[in-house]
């Protein structure tokens, strides 16, 4: 896939940079060396493995328009163990409510507060996936 050498895909939705960890580690990097406090990050609930997924909002806007929240969250179950379900939960708050406890395993987080949205899985479409663009690890 797009974005080769960094620690997550980038893929381009309504305008809004969605960035997609790689791996726990990956994920790691991205949610607190990548993301701004008021990026939007998501998740699969239930303690099901899968990616970080990051919408960089470089407005501050309160909330994600609801295109873009769904595509994202789709994103999040479709690059987890959940794949294959037909409806998955996933979390999403803002980067500043997730934090990781000292000691705790890569890519495991604990979320403050959060909001639930379930959604069908799927991939970026092929068109939607940036070839190595933005987002350059600080």
């Amino acid at each position: 896939m797009a974005s080769k050498g960094r620690p997550y895909r980038t893929v381009l939705v309504d305008g809004f940079e969605v960035l997609i960890g790689r791996g726990a580690k990956e994920n790691d990097d991205l949610t607190f060396h990548v993301a701004e406090r008021r990026d939007f990050w998501l998740h699969v609930g239930g303690g099901t493995p899968g990616s970080h997924v990051v919408v960089r909002n470089p407005e501050g806007l309160p909330e994600l328009p609801h295109a873009v929240l769904e595509a994202a969250a789709s994103f999040a179950a479709w690059f987890s163990k959940a794949r294959a379900a037909a409806r998955v939960e996933v979390h999403v708050c803002r980067v500043a409510d997730v934090s990781k406890h000292r000691g705790a395993p890569a890519g495991q987080v604990e979320l403050s507060r959060w909001k639930r949205v379930k959604v069908k899985p799927a991939a970026p479409a092929d068109a939607d996936v940036l070839p190595d663009a933005g987002g350059a690890p600080k």
